[in-house]
């Protein structure tokens, strides 16, 4: 069952991405937003932090907030999987496992990981049906027999391991920068070799700050955009579905 508050985020969202709050205006107030929707003010303050973590709508500013796009996008300010972020935008995605195997952890992985034996994974994302998105992924070891049981085709890999073993992905590093695309990187993502790719290198830990995995992923030019709205209060880095660009 659809939770009140992601059905009246749903329809803001819809409203705001036919332009009938256009980019730079003022949403109604929570009191105006929560007799519109028969709702609790805190039920439509549930909504609108979910319109915030899409990149929609801005922080509180005063009694109201401001619409900032009108594409979907994912606020770094919170870790998000590219399936969840996939997912809560609308989009069709998959993955695709193929090649995994476990094998000793290298000198930089051991300090990385905390782990002698690792299981390295090679993973093909698709969005709306088109490969966009190489995953090199290594988990540490005390992690790798519940990523092992999870379905090569699986869609979300944090959600599997969510679902199974209760882990949260809870803290990430992310450096963000362009590769030119080798051979198996051009053969997968159906490109010329040396085209540009964005690349994104992450460690990712539990609350606790024990590391789950460090992963290599390119993603395939004109595919997903990462682009910065700078403010006095936040720069929050955010990704997006369209061209590549970076933006200020």
């Amino acid at each position: 069952m659809v939770a009140r508050y992601e059905r009246i985020a749903a329809e803001l969202r819809d409203d705001i991405l036919r332009g009938t709050h256009p980019v730079g205006s003022t949403l109604p107030t929570d009191a105006e937003l929560a007799a519109r929707y028969s709702a609790a003010r805190g039920t439509v303050r549930q909504a609108l932090a979910v319109l915030v973590a899409e990149g929609l709508v801005g922080s509180r500013q005063g009694a109201r907030r401001i619409v900032l796009g009108n594409s979907r996008s994912q606020s770094f300010a919170e870790l998000h999987s590219f399936a969840q972020w996939a997912k809560a935008n609308g989009y069709t995605f998959g993955g695709q496992v193929l090649r995994q195997r476990r094998r000793p952890a290298g000198a930089a992985e051991a300090a990385k990981l905390g782990s002698e034996e690792v299981l390295e994974v090679l993973r093909l994302r698709t969005l709306e049906g088109e490969p966009v998105l190489v995953e090199r992924t290594v988990y540490a070891g005390w992690i790798a027999p519940a990523v092992e049981a999870i379905a090569h085709d699986c869609g979300s890999i944090t959600q599997a391991l969510y679902d199974s073993t209760g882990l949260v992905f809870a803290y990430g590093e992310h450096l963000i920068d362009a590769v030119a695309a080798g051979a198996q990187d051009a053969r997968l993502l159906g490109v010329r070799r040396g085209s540009p790719l964005l690349r994104q290198r992450r460690i990712t830990t539990t609350q606790e700050g024990r590391p789950v995995e460090s992963s290599d992923d390119r993603y395939r030019a004109g595919s997903v955009t990462f682009s910065i709205r700078n403010s006095i209060g936040a720069n929050p880095l955010v990704r997006q579905a369209g061209d590549l660009h970076f933006g200020a």
